[in-house]
Formats: C-alpha cells, structure tokens, sequence
C-alpha cells in the first residue's frame, strides 16, 4: 500500500531494490541522451556516489531511487517530449541531491567530469 509521499514512484522503489539493473539501465540509457540532459554531471555524481562502499546506506538508497526513476521507461512527463521531457527526472534527481548533497564528494564529481570527458566510453556499463 502506497502512502501518500510514494504515490506514483512504486516501479521506481522496486527497481532500485536491484543494485545491477539500475546499473545496467543507467548506462544504456545515460549513453543514448547525455547530450540532451543538462544535468548529465549531476546524475553521474550522484550514481558513483550511490554505488560508492563509503556511502551510508541510506544515502544510496536515495540516490539509487531517484537514479531509478530516471532509468524507467516511462514517468510523469514522457522524456520525448522537448524541453519539457525530463523536468520530472531533474526534479527527482535534484531533491535526491538536496538530501544527500555531502555526501556527493570530489571523488565523485571528478568521476562524472571524466566519464563525460571519454564520451560516456563503452566500458563504463561494466562499472
């Protein structure tokens, strides 16, 4: 039963109960719209961030949810849509980041930068 905080997010909860398929939806993803997401950075962070062993659980489990929800093939607001498609996606991942914002550190940021540096190269979905 959903309360009335997690309504809507339910698909989201459950895919980030598992770690590897978060992980491999990511990637494939992230890889096929980097280039239209101004918030690619930020999500990176927050995915080395919440696969990180020195992060607290909790942490990950928010960040993993929020990178969850990105990950869905379907949300509030299809990402086909222009401008609008991923608003719903920065949302979630924005108050994610908000909640956990110290523990997101330079480690992770410089990850982000270079992964983005190498074009998002075919080894990272093995990460």
């Amino acid at each position: 039963m959903a309360t009335d905080h997690s309504v809507g997010f339910e698909p989201a909860d459950e895919l980030a109960k598992d770690r590897e398929s978060v992980r491999k939806q990511f990637w494939r993803k992230l890889k096929r719209l980097a280039v239209k997401l101004p918030f690619a950075e930020d999500l990176l962070a927050a995915y080395y961030c919440a696969f990180d062993r020195q992060t607290p659980r909790h942490v990950q489990a928010a960040l993993l949810g929020a990178i969850a929800y990105f990950v869905l093939p379907f949300d509030f607001v299809p990402d086909m849509l222009p401008v609008l498609g991923f608003t719903d996606d920065a949302a979630v991942l924005a108050t994610a980041l908000r909640m956990v914002a110290s523990h997101i550190n330079a480690d992770h940021r410089e990850a982000a930068r270079a992964a983005i540096a190498r074009g998002l190269a075919k080894g990272e979905t093995d990460a």
